[in-house]
């Protein structure tokens, strides 16, 4: 293909977005993406539109003439269906009030179930546990859920180390 050839079929394309548009009732381009449907679902966004006359006019040609100029009366395709935002958030996580949560931690105490208590146990910053884990000491208490709260700390910290990455 020449350069006139390509040239010409732009310049008819441009004639036929021009009718199309006088069609729509549009003002520009971009009101013509919500007329043209996409295999994907949805119509055409307006990147795509003009990506295709520059690349394929006579594709965008054909898909013009067939939904827009060919149609007696051009439809809006519905737009394609998006998660909303924040979607990403799990369905399945529960969230519980401060109290809920503090009488769910008793229940496990109650019951003993270690991994219930260190689950819901609220999370406490490293400096802060060994504070309380000297204090214990000091006063010969021996606290294996603050010792645990420790070790957690320590591994987590760990693994957020620049040695780790």
């Amino acid at each position: 293909m020449t350069v006139d050839q390509e040239g010409k079929t732009l310049q008819e394309v441009e004639q036929i977005i021009t009718r199309a548009i006088k069609k729509v009732g549009g003002r520009k381009e971009n009101d013509l993406c919500k007329y043209l449907p996409m295999d994907s679902g949805g119509y055409m966004h307006h990147f795509t539109l003009r990506k295709m006359k520059h690349k394929d006019p006579s594709e965008l040609g054909t898909l013009i003439e067939k939904f827009i100029i060919g149609a007696d009366r051009p439809t809006v395709v519905p737009p394609k269906r998006r998660a909303p935002r924040g979607s990403r958030k799990r369905r399945d996580n529960l969230s519980f009030s401060r109290t809920q949560l503090e009488r769910m931690l008793q229940i496990a105490r109650l019951t003993g179930d270690k991994e219930m208590i260190s689950i819901l146990s609220p999370r406490k910053s490293l400096p802060l546990v060994k504070r309380e884990l000297i204090s214990s000491i000091r006063h010969n208490r021996v606290d294996q859920e603050l010792w645990n709260s420790y070790v957690d700390c320590i591994n987590a910290g760990s693994e957020n180390s620049p040695e780790n990455q």
